[in-house]
Parts: C-alpha cells; sequence; structure tokens
C-alpha cells in the first residue's frame, strides 16, 4: 500500500525548500516525514523550545507571535498550506524565536533537524534551497522593518491586511475574506500600532466602504482602494 504521506507531494513541490527536485526524491523525502496533527488553539512549538523539527504545513493555518522583553504579544505573521516553518531546525542548534500555534485544525508534514541533514547531505540541491530561503526571509524582515521605520500607520495597517488577504483570503461574492480569525489587538500588533490607532483607522475604512468585519473575519470590499493606501496612491474615485 502506498504511504499515505505521497498524497502531500503537492505541498512540497511547492516549497521552497523541496523545490526543484526529481519526483522520486520528493517521494523518498515524503517517506522520511511523519504527519502531525494539532488541534485548534494548540502549539506546533513555543518561543525558546528547542528547534529540532521542519515541517511543511498540509492542511490548516498556522499562526506565529512572538513575546517580547516587555512582555507584550506580537503576531508576526500568519501561513497556509504548501509554507514551511520551523525552518532554524535546518540549520543546527538553535530555539524558535516564536511559537507557532493553529489557528485552525491543522496537520504537517515533520522531519526532525537529523533526517533534513542527512537529506542535504544526500541531495545538495536542499541545502542551496534552504540559503535562498532564508535570504529570502531576510529580505522580508528587512522590508517589514523599512515599514515600520519609514510609513505613516495607515499605510502599515494597508499593508498588513493585504499580506493576510493573499496569504489567507477567499474570493467571495462582495470581496475577498481573510479566513482568519482576528481581532484588532492582532491587527495592530501586526502593524506595530496601538489598539486604539488600528480600530480608528479599521472604523475610518468600514465606513468608507473598504473593509467590512464579520464574526472577528475581516472582508475586503474594495482591494483596489487597499492597495492605493499601501502604496500612498490616490485613492480611486467612488
Amino acid at each position: 500500500m502506498d504511504d499515505p504521506k505521497l498524497k502531500y507531494i503537492a505541498y512540497l513541490e511547492g516549497s521552497y525548500l523541496f523545490h526543484g527536485l526529481e519526483r522520486e526524491v520528493l517521494e523518498e523525502i515524503a517517506r522520511e516525514a511523519r504527519l502531525r496533527r494539532v488541534q485548534a488553539g494548540a502549539y506546533f512549538f513555543h518561543q525558546g523550545d528547542p528547534a529540532a523539527v521542519l515541517y511543511v504545513l498540509s492542511e490548516g493555518r498556522v499562526k506565529f507571535t512572538q513575546v517580547t522583553p516587555e512582555g507584550h504579544s506580537v503576531l508576526l505573521r500568519v501561513i497556509g498550506p504548501g509554507e514551511m516553518f520551523g525552518t532554524v531546525a535546518a540549520l543546527g542548534d538553535a530555539q524558535h524565536p516564536a511559537s507557532g500555534e493553529a489557528a485552525v485544525p491543522s496537520a504537517a508534514l515533520a522531519w526532525n533537524s537529523a533526517t533534513i541533514r542527512r537529506l542535504m547531505e544526500r541531495h545538495p540541491r536542499l541545502a542551496l534551497n534552504a540559503l535562498r530561503f532564508l535570504a529570502e526571509r531576510l529580505a522580508e524582515f528587512q522590508d517589514r522593518y523599512r515599514e515600520l521605520a519609514t510609513q505613516r500607520v495607515e499605510r502599515r495597517v494597508a499593508h498588513a491586511l493585504l499580506r493576510l488577504m493573499r496569504k489567507v483570503g477567499l474570493a467571495v461574492g462582495d470581496g475577498v475574506i481573510i479566513d482568519l480569525a482576528m481581532s484588532r489587538q492582532d491587527i495592530a500588533e501586526m502593524s506595530g500600532t496601538t489598539l486604539f490607532t488600528a480600530s480608528r483607522i479599521m472604523s475610518g475604512w468600514e465606513s468608507r466602504g473598504i473593509v467590512r468585519t464579520e464574526h472577528a473575519r475581516i472582508l475586503v470590499l474594495k482591494p483596489e482602494q487597499l492597495e492605493a493606501i499601501a502604496e500612498d496612491m490616490p485613492l480611486l474615485e467612488e
């Protein structure tokens, strides 16, 4: 009987780490994995835990939060199926810099760090892909830092919603819904601002028909207007 993990090969093909590998190599890698299931609200790992496992998400959504030295919880990002996480496990002994929580019931293919290192030795393309992935993540962090340092708050909130929309957005009849329960505190944390400011901006956008909140989910009614705000362009005539 075929290994049930082989049905997730498509997620490996779309993952940065395994890009460009032949089908038989991907099948070998899938067989080396274990499938881990996590209920909504449970954690794949906590901030400060030893980073011993690399994951590729196959079902659900995972959100990553970090507690600052001042004790504030900051929502860093949200991922969907096909994306990698726990990547520090591929680079040797380290600790997780953030906690990974299942936002909905989720599952992921998992490889321990020893297995990943063995696979990299056997398939050097993996190591090259890992370096490229880390370079891309570094560029992403630099972009986020530049946003926080140079952009006015409304643009930062718009960028945060657009990132979520692209990651977990679902097209519906009157717009794109961010398929994840999001509080205004979460939006404030992702944008590097206060709850008061994020609430004021969101309320203003709701009054202008740009977004609408439905059962803790955000419906983006006018994505083009949100893009214009994020890029500091004049809003289109309504």
